[in-house]
């Protein structure tokens, strides 16, 4: 059984025209054309605002000069619609400039009314594009809202790997520091109470061993919860460096140009945990002989920047799926309203910059 083609979808199209002889023309073309359509004019900027707050139309046509208004004045009242559909001027010479200005607005093509005969291929192209434009504009706001919410994510999971940090690092004060205390006054008893020579012997290899494990558990106290940070970020930032120094041998050359101005403690742990990584990426990367960190805060920007004189890191490293050590450092940027620029070039080094707005100050 052959079924009946349903009908064809009739387009609702808007005709602003003060010329009953010129809409009837619209008509008899669109008619010829086979287009299935319904077809309303109205002639005022009343009767056209009237018209898109009461319709969802598919198509505006419009003259451009009409009786103490443009066709312009009636692009405005439609931007005030949450959906706006092609609009298309058809109208006599509007001259060159006139055309183009309206086209740079937004307004989807222009037909002379001497080429009426075209105005249905004119109309569907239009509305090719515009459902063109509609789907990239859907895809942008579904984006954007992908993004905001990645954004929410990586904000609520820095969050929780600070306060795991601090949880751990209570931890090895309250536990492991505890107990390393006890065994140093327990091998102090020991000690007081044997003359043995290979127990002294013994002994005193197990204090050196006890002191680096003590050495140890406040290096990584430090590294998990920055507690130096309550002395500011400018002293934060100095233990840093001392302490890569002290481990690698890698001079470190700081400049603190900060006036000293109180800095949010969010911004702050942001500049200290990216100051850290950065170090530990020239750890493992750099093969460099000096670093220099440069910290301000003038113009009501704190600005931190960590550049080394190593090898460098190649585009291809930078754009690796993997690379979550910087692509973390911009995550957390974003944060605090920052950003975060890498600068790498071939065996002349890498430059890291953090930029985050303060507060104005006093």
């Amino acid at each position: 059984m052959i079924q009946d083609s349903p009908a064809p979808t009739r387009l609702r199209i808007l005709h602003l025209e003060d010329s009953e002889l010129d809409h009837d023309l619209v008509r008899r073309s669109l008619a010829r054309s086979g287009e299935a359509f319904e077809l309303q004019r109205v002639e005022s900027l009343a009767g056209f605002r009237e018209a898109v707050q009461a319709v969802q139309y598919e198509v505006i046509l419009a003259d451009y000069r009409l009786p103490g208004f443009t066709a312009l004045d009636a692009w405005q009242v439609l931007q005030e619609q949450v959906r706006q559909p092609p609009f298309l001027l058809l109208s006599g010479a509007i001259g060159e400039s006139a055309a183009v200005a309206a086209i740079k607005l937004g307004i989807s093509d222009y037909l002379a009314k001497e080429d009426v005969s075209k105005l249905a291929p004119a109309i569907r192209r239009a509305l090719a594009v515009h459902e063109v434009q509609r789907s990239k504009q859907v895809a942008d706001e579904a984006l954007a809202v992908s993004q905001r919410r990645l954004a929410d994510f990586s904000e609520h999971l820095q969050t929780t790997i600070e306060q795991e940090r601090a949880s751990i690092a209570r931890e090895i004060h309250d536990d492991i520091g505890g107990a390393l205390t006890a065994v140093r006054f327990d091998l102090a008893w020991v000690e007081r109470h044997t003359a043995d020579a290979a127990a002294q012997s013994h002994l005193q290899s197990a204090r050196a061993m006890l002191g680096q494990a003590l050495e140890a558990s406040q290096r990584i106290m430090k590294n998990l919860r920055p507690a130096i940070l309550d002395q500011g970020l400018a002293a934060a930032v100095e233990w840093l460096a001392t302490s890569f120094t002290q481990r690698t041998g890698v001079r470190v050359l700081l400049r603190n140009t900060s006036t000293g101005r109180e800095i949010p403690k969010a911004i702050e742990l942001v500049a200290y945990r990216s100051a850290q990584e950065a170090l530990t990426n020239i750890t493992k990367h750099s093969q460099c002989d000096l670093v220099e960190i440069e910290l301000c805060d003038a113009r009501d920007v704190l600005t931190l920047e960590v550049r080394d004189n190593g090898a460098g890191i190649s585009p291809d490293a930078l754009d690796k799926p993997k690379a979550f050590g910087l692509r973390g450092l911009q995550e957390r940027a974003k944060t605090v309203a920052g950003w975060l620029d890498i600068s790498s070039y071939d065996k002349r080094g890498t430059s890291i910059i953090l930029s985050v707005p303060l507060p104005p100050g006093p």
